[in-house]
């Protein structure tokens, strides 16, 4: 079996269980017990239908030896754990060139247990405020000429799940180790283990977040219930925000943001088994979790995002408007006083075949019995009826 390449250039082979098929057994009776969203529900039935005959797709034969292969269609899902890998890839492919030759931070912003409830309920106006609390937070910081005096790059992706698949919204910050200097003249560099206090992070992103709740609650845009009460208790709390071992240099970063871009809530090769009873997956340090599968499909749609929401935010000099002014001096700067240049990733391939074979080495031209390049492809209508739990072929 051919598997997905992983970031570092390795294949994996293909995983023994699928959440498709745990969807397909439990997903309507999950949707009996408890009300879904449409777009959670939407969710359900494309990660059902994925590459399976209900999506259509093409019948490969081999003009040599007459092998056939039947190919389906992918769902395109952004919440399906099989169809990330090619678009993690090419968002890469496109972010390699705004990537400054500089050290990087991993900077984690969490919101305490008080407030999930309140994003489940509103969760634009409350994952909203945390990109914006998070990355104010950062940019003052870094304006402050008390720290650093300068504009940082900052990209922010939003997660909302523990390895046990808790709801637990929080932002993973790659914070560049540097910014422009305000006379746009000159670069001012970090310490290679030291951006900013945490303290002084965490008291600034709990007074930003609380004010522009206030607001929300003042305009009627949230309910809470009690909310002097909530705000006083948070305002007492300490918030978390920690800083992860830094990148070392560009090519670290792309591995990083290779793996947790488009990242899901579970892939399938966490799955360990899977029954009628009860699912058991990977959790973290080589533990592991078992929940029903109705349980284990109610924890992971609630990390199902409304339409359209944007989960992959830049801030600073990588934000749009900079992309071809600050961004490209504070290059410019770095580039002048760097002794290497750092590693490029190769370019994305123009068709999808073509790129799907750089990421697995697997050649969908080529025929896997003979291996000439004698396939010959016909169209496969989709049919109206998923069929159940059968092993999923290769996207198309």
């Amino acid at each position: 079996m051919h598997g997905v390449r992983c970031s570092t250039g390795s294949a994996r082979a293909r995983p023994r269980y699928d959440l498709a098929d745990i969807v397909r057994a439990q997903g309507e009776a999950l949707g009996r017990s408890q009300h879904l969203s449409i777009e959670q529900r939407r969710v359900l039935r494309d990660i059902e239908r994925c590459r399976t005959a209900a999506l259509g797709g093409h019948l490969d034969v081999c003009g040599q030896c007459g092998f056939e292969r039947p190919t389906y269609n992918s769902c395109r899902n952004r919440h399906c754990p099989k169809c990330q890998a090619l678009a993690s890839d090419r968002w890469l492919q496109r972010r390699q060139q705004r990537l400054l030759p500089t050290h990087y931070f991993h900077v984690v912003f969490t919101l305490p247990p008080e407030l999930r409830p309140l994003c489940r309920r509103h969760p634009h106006r409350c994952l909203d405020l945390l990109f914006h609390s998070a990355s104010a937070t950062l940019l003052e910081l870094g304006r402050d000429p008390k720290w650093l005096g300068a504009q940082l790059a900052v990209t922010a992706v939003l997660h909302t799940w523990t390895r046990e698949l808790t709801y637990h919204p929080h932002l993973h910050c790659v914070v560049s180790g540097g910014g422009l200097a305000s006379d746009r003249c000159r670069w001012v560099g970090t310490s290679p283990d030291f951006l900013f206090p945490v303290h002084v992070a965490s008291a600034l992103f709990r007074g930003k977040f609380l004010a522009g709740l206030r607001q929300l609650v003042a305009l009627h845009q949230v309910d809470v219930r009690q909310p002097t009460h909530l705000l006083q208790a948070l305002y007492r709390k300490s918030w978390v925000v920690y800083t992860k071992p830094p990148f070392g240099g560009p090519e670290h970063v792309f591995r990083y943001l290779g793996r947790y871009t488009h990242r899901t809530a579970i892939t399938n090769y966490r799955l360990l088994s899977v029954s009628s009873e009860a699912v058991r997956f990977r959790t973290r340090h080589r533990q592991c979790a078992t929940l029903s599968p109705r349980e284990f499909l109610r924890r992971f749609v609630q990390h199902v995002l409304p339409p359209r929401y944007v989960r992959i935010r830049h801030y600073g000099l990588l934000a749009s408007r900079n992309a071809t002014t600050r961004l490209a001096t504070a290059r410019s700067l770095l580039a002048a006083g760097a002794a290497s240049t750092p590693k490029r990733l190769r370019q994305p391939a123009p068709d999808w075949r073509q790129h799907f074979a750089e990421l697995t080495g697997t050649d969908l031209d080529r025929c896997p019995r003979c291996g000439h390049r004698a396939l010959k492809r016909t169209a496969l209508p989709a049919v109206r009826a998923p069929p159940q739990s059968v092993p999923a072929p290769r996207a198309a």
